[in-house]
C-alpha cells in the first residue's frame, strides 16, 4: 500500500475510532507526511527500521527539538502498530525505534503581583463599557481564574456557564467533559461582559451564535485572537518573546499549588489525564520557594 494512502486511513482511524482531538490528528498526520518525504515514496511494507532511523536522523540534523523527535517517534509507533493490526504489514519496524526523551523544561509563570497589576489595569480599561475591553478583561480573568485551555475557552457556549455557582462546563482533550470553578473576579468580569459587552458584539453579526466569547465581528472568537491578546499583555511581564494563553494556565496551576492546593485537585481542574503532567508545577513551586528562602532567610 502507498504510504500516503495509509497515512490518511490512519488519520481517519484516529479521528473516528479513537476520537482524538483535531489538533492531535493534525500533528500525527504532519509527522507521518514528514516520514513520507524522508522515505522517498517507498511503499508502506518496505519501510524498515533503518528508514525510520534515517528519518529521525535527518530531523536531528535540521535542528528539530527533542520533544519533536519524541513525538514523531510516538506517531510512527502508533501508526505501524495500527498497520500491523490491519494486516497491512507483516511486521512492525518501529518496535526497536528509540527516540530521545523529551527533556522537561519549566513553564513560564507570572508572579502574583504581576497578575494582580495586569488584571486591575484591564478592569479599569473596561470600566468605560467598550465591548472589546470588557471581552479582553473577561478572557484574561477566566484563563487565569480557571486554568482552562484556550480551545476550551473558545468553545464555551452560554449554557456552559453557571455564574451563580461560578463554574463552567468545558470540553477538553479527547472530548472529555469537566466542570471547572473560577473565582469572584472572573465571575464579575464575565457578568459585566455578558451584560454590557457581548450584546454590542452580537449586533455586528448577521448570524446567531451561542458562543460566550466573540470576535470583533460578532462570530465565535478564534484561538489566534486570544493568543495575540495574551502575548501582547503578558510578554512584557514575564520577559519572554513567545508566550501565549498556556502561560496563564501554567500560572494558575503554580499559584494554586503555592496556595496549598492538593495536587490531585489541580489535576482535576486542569483536566490532565496523568498526574505526572501536573507534577511539573510542583517543581516550579519548589523553585519559587527556594528563591524566596535564599533572598529572605539569614542562614540561606
Amino acid at each position: 500500500m502507498d504510504l500516503a494512502v495509509a497515512t490518511e486511513a490512519f488519520s481517519a482511524h484516529l479521528e473516528r475510532v479513537r476520537r482524538l482531538s483535531p489538533a492531535t490528528v493534525k500533528a500525527y498526520r504532519s509527522d507521518l507526511r514528514d516520514l513520507e518525504g524522508s522515505a522517498g515514496g517507498i511503499a508502506l511494507e518496505d519501510v524498515d527500521l533503518e528508514v525510520l532511523r534515517a528519518w529521525l536522523w535527518r530531523a536531528t540534523q535540521r535542528g528539530d527539538a527533542r520533544s519533536t523527535l519524541a513525538r514523531r517517534s510516538a506517531a510512527a509507533r502508533s501508526f505501524f502498530s495500527w498497520a500491523l493490526e490491519q494486516e497491512l504489514i507483516a511486521h512492525d519496524p518501529s518496535l526497536r525505534l528509540i527516540a530521545p526523551k523529551k527533556g522537561r523544561t519549566l513553564p513560564t509563570v507570572a508572579s502574583r503581583d504581576a497578575m494582580t497589576s495586569l488584571l486591575d489595569a484591564h478592569r479599569e480599561a473596561a470600566a468605560d463599557g467598550d465591548p472589546i475591553a470588557l471581552r479582553d478583561h473577561a478572557i484574561l480573568e477566566v484563563l487565569y481564574g480557571s486554568g482552562i485551555r484556550v480551545s476550551e475557552l473558545c468553545g464555551l457556549d452560554i449554557d456552559d456557564l453557571d455564574l451563580d455557582r461560578s463554574t463552567a462546563r468545558v470540553l477538553g482533550k479527547g472530548s472529555k467533559e469537566r466542570v471547572v470553578p473560577f473565582g469572584i473576579p472572573a465571575r464579575d468580569a464575565l457578568d459585566a461582559y455578558l451584560r454590557r459587552g457581548r450584546p454590542g458584539l452580537v449586533a455586528r453579526s448577521r448570524t446567531f451564535t451561542s458562543a460566550v466569547v466573540l470576535g470583533s465581528r460578532g462570530a465565535r472568537i478564534g484561538p489566534r485572537t486570544v493568543y495575540e491578546l495574551v502575548a501582547r499583555v503578558l510578554s512584557p511581564i514575564v520577559g519572554a518573546e513567545t508566550v501565549g494563553p498556556h502561560a496563564l494556565r501554567h500560572t494558575a496551576a503554580t499559584h494554586l499549588l503555592d496556595g496549598g492546593a492538593d495536587l490531585r485537585a489541580v489535576q482535576e481542574i486542569l483536566g490532565h489525564a496523568s498526574l505526572g503532567t501536573t507534577q511539573i508545577y510542583t517543581h516550579v513551586s519548589a523553585e519559587r520557594l527556594t528563591a524566596t528562602y535564599r533572598l529572605a532567610h539569614p542562614r540561606a
